[in-house]
């Protein structure tokens, strides 16, 4: 097992990879910016070291300071978390180059997977169900226009190299192409510096339902289940559970079957997560994109599952054989997992703030990963989660009920914060019921 591990990463991430790692005996590392100093991730690591301002870019962005960090503190690995730099092959062969082990899927799975529209072709191939759509960049908006006629309207408008939901237009007519061509590409320039645009049938009424892949030490390739992800704002999840209340028994060993052969098709490595659009009608699935790190929502399948990601990626990391045995995998139970942001509960706007009241509710089948505490302090620089809220039942039913008491337990004083925004989405009968899809929040509104 790898004895000491450099967390290139905040907040609630950090904290869950820490307290892993310490269960195991590995001795933590965390990188902190000037911002985050008070957070409970940097006092809760062996060891800590402040890299930069509170600017992304000069901290966890910033691969310079998170390897001299590695350096001087004798870290022998580094695990990205996700976000800032987890899905970036060039940290990654950074990392490598210094002679430290990353904590992740190789950097040329990394590249595979980070440009949509080689991904979809690499799925293709491989004879995973892809929309239709694009095979290479569409480099004007005319060419764009000609695209959409073969494909057919409505369609989606995507950042080729864009990811997490961010760089996406939905286009009903040409006019609308031609104005969503325009703001995803300069988008797409100026958030990942790759204007490249890919053109996607849309689909008004889909789920999006995601499978969990861990590629092992010896190559084998195993899924553990999937997630429905569909409960969204602005293509953001905000909430997600497992087993999806759409996925019958055999939707589901064809979603497992199509997952593995992805990431058999790039040779992966450690976790990963296939998303898919799936079209409750006719049970329909096609490839969205693979993200080539730990999911924020991995806690749901930990819970259906018995596993540990985390202990699990370092073990792959470590070259050892996983700590469950991948013939035995079934899902036991539900799990859901609601995001709670520092945001506006109505609009979704950020509000940062000073957290004065901080207190987690408790009991059986609670589960709560967060990363702050009362004293400490929601800034603007960062992503507005605050914690993760997960609830395990022996059923759906059961899991709704206790998440329920959970959110109404769950006291946040301070910055904003979203949990009355739980509390309609619980009482809420589409989503009781389990037959709802990627447009239920607009709905609610």
């Amino acid at each position: 097992m790898i004895e000491s591990l450099l967390v290139a990463n905040r907040g609630e991430i950090a904290r869950r990879v820490i307290r892993t790692a310490r269960r195991l005996g590995v001795r933590t590392i965390a990188v902190y910016s000037e911002a985050d100093a008070d957070l409970p991730f940097v006092t809760e690591a062996d060891e800590a070291v402040l890299i930069g301002p509170a600017s992304v870019a000069q901290s966890y962005r910033n691969v310079e300071a998170l390897l001299a960090a590695a350096k001087t503190t004798g870290a022998q690995a580094v695990h990205p978390g996700y976000g800032f730099l987890s899905e970036n092959a060039e940290f990654a062969r950074a990392v490598e180059a210094a002679g430290l082990i990353w904590v992740g899927p190789s950097p040329e799975a990394i590249s595979a997977m980070g440009d949509k529209i080689n991904a979809r072709n690499l799925m293709a191939a491989a004879g995973v169900p892809v929309a239709p759509g694009t095979t290479d960049p569409a480099a004007s908006v005319d060419a764009a226009v000609s695209a959409a006629a073969e494909i057919g309207y409505p369609v989606m408008v995507k950042a080729a190299a864009g990811g997490g939901g961010m760089g996406m237009g939905v286009a009903v007519d040409e006019a609308a192409l031609r104005t969503e061509y325009d703001k995803v590409r300069a988008f797409a320039e100026r958030m990942f510096g790759d204007g490249a645009v890919l053109i996607e049938r849309y689909f008004p009424r889909v789920r999006h339902v995601e499978v969990q892949i861990l590629g092992l030490a010896d190559g084998t390739v195993v899924a553990l289940g999937e997630r429905e992800c569909s409960v969204q704002r602005r293509n953001q999840k905000l909430a997600e559970e497992s087993p999806s209340p759409a996925v019958s028994p055999e939707l589901r060993a064809r979603l497992l079957a199509a997952a593995v052969r992805a990431g058999e098709a790039v040779g992966y490595r450690n976790a990963g997560t296939v998303e898919c659009l799936l079209e409750p009608a006719t049970g329909e699935f096609f490839f969205l994109e693979m993200n080539t790190r730990l999911q924020v929502e991995h806690p749901v399948t930990e819970l259906v599952y018995g596993v540990d990601l985390v202990e699990e990626q370092l073990r792959v990391a470590s070259g050892l054989p996983p700590a469950f045995d991948p013939a035995a995998l079934a899902p036991r139970g539900h799990a859901i997992e609601l995001r709670i942001n520092a945001e506006d509960p109505k609009r979704f706007l950020p509000g940062p703030g000073a957290v004065t009241t901080w207190v987690e509710p408790a009991g059986e089948g609670v589960r709560v990963d967060s990363g702050y505490a009362a004293g400490t302090t929601v800034t603007p620089f960062y992503d507005s989660l605050m914690a993760k809220l997960v609830v395990y039942g022996d059923d759906r039913a059961q899991a709704l009920e206790r998440a329920r008491a959970a959110v109404a337990a769950f006291e946040i004083v301070g910055p904003k914060q979203n949990l009355p925004f739980f509390a309609e989405l619980l009482d809420n009968a589409e989503f009781r019921s389990g037959d709802y899809d990627t447009g239920i929040v607009a709905r609610m509104r």
